[in-house]
């Protein structure tokens, strides 16, 4: 039994008629009485007298539209809870994330979206970048957020936002004088950088040969912290985000200087697999990571 041949018997008894109950229905008279016997045959009862000038149930067929009526509206309010369980934002979000935007850049976001949203939760691991990608390949996260994002067969990209980056160096560096400088004016200054592997490492060398600058390394480091701790005892001068370093700046432990040449920013991006569905919190939560908080 289906559950539209109950509200085909309903419309007929309500009706009493089986040309309306077929146009409601949107099928033809035959189909409306070929269901009708179907449910006389199942419940092996008569349910409607049927006749030329009168229709009438029989007291079957008024049991059956009484116990039908409860069922339509029972499934009806269960098709409503449904939806609304389904653009409900709850749940738990999975989420790995390179040191330096989980440390900087997504805690106020995850204020925001837990405030409100109080029924979701965001677990948060702090990974390396390329742990990121492994993470959200093996479905251990369901998000993954990285910088200079690499593309994958089986990855989907979504561009945040651009994170500008800064020179930093320490106070009583000879820099310091300069409110902004140009890439070719670090030629030859001892430069605490990231490890090689590392995405931003990648960007930066890339932009150093096309503008022919070449850099002594003094130290490298796979995080931002360690980078920052090293120009602040003037082992040498860093490009690091801007957002990275706004704590250190008001403490005035470091500078941070303004790049000149163009618009010198790191792209920002969530991934996840693309057979990945989405929940109602993590679709809120990656429209939430593309604005400014």
């Amino acid at each position: 039994m289906k559950i539209e041949s109950l509200k085909v018997f309903c419309d007929l008894a309500e009706t009493q008629s089986f040309t309306k109950a077929a146009q409601i229905n949107e099928v033809t008279q035959s189909a409306v009485s070929q269901q009708i016997t179907a449910l006389e045959r199942q419940f092996k009862a008569l349910l409607v007298e049927r006749g030329k000038r009168k229709f009438r149930l029989t007291p079957h067929g008024d049991l059956l539209y009484e116990y039908s009526k409860q069922m339509l509206e029972t499934y009806s309010s269960l098709g409503t809870k449904l939806k609304e369980t389904s653009e409900l934002v709850s749940g738990t979000i999975r989420i790995a994330t390179i040191y330096s935007i989980g440390l900087h850049s997504l805690p106020p976001y995850l204020k925001k979206f837990l405030k409100s949203y109080p029924q979701a939760n965001v677990h948060v691991e702090y990974r390396h970048a390329s742990q990121v990608y492994e993470d959200v390949l093996s479905n251990i996260v369901d998000l993954g957020l990285v910088a200079y994002p690499t593309h994958a067969r089986n990855l989907e990209i979504v561009a945040l936002r651009k994170d500008p980056l800064v020179l930093i160096c320490h106070p009583q560096h000879p820099l310091v004088k300069r409110k902004s400088i140009k890439i070719k004016a670090l030629n030859g200054l001892r430069f605490v950088g990231f490890e090689r592997e590392i995405p931003t490492r990648r960007a930066l060398d890339r932009l150093f040969r096309e503008q022919r600058v070449s850099v002594e390394y003094v130290m490298e480091f796979d995080n931002v912290e360690t980078v920052k701790r090293a120009v602040e005892i003037d082992s040498g001068v860093a490009i690091v985000p801007e957002t990275t370093i706004s704590q250190e700046v008001a403490n005035q432990s470091l500078v941070a200087i303004r790049l000149e040449d163009g618009e010198l920013a790191r792209p920002l991006a969530a991934i996840h697999t693309r057979t990945k569905v989405l929940s109602p919190a993590m679709k809120q939560f990656i429209a939430l990571l593309k604005n400014p908080v």
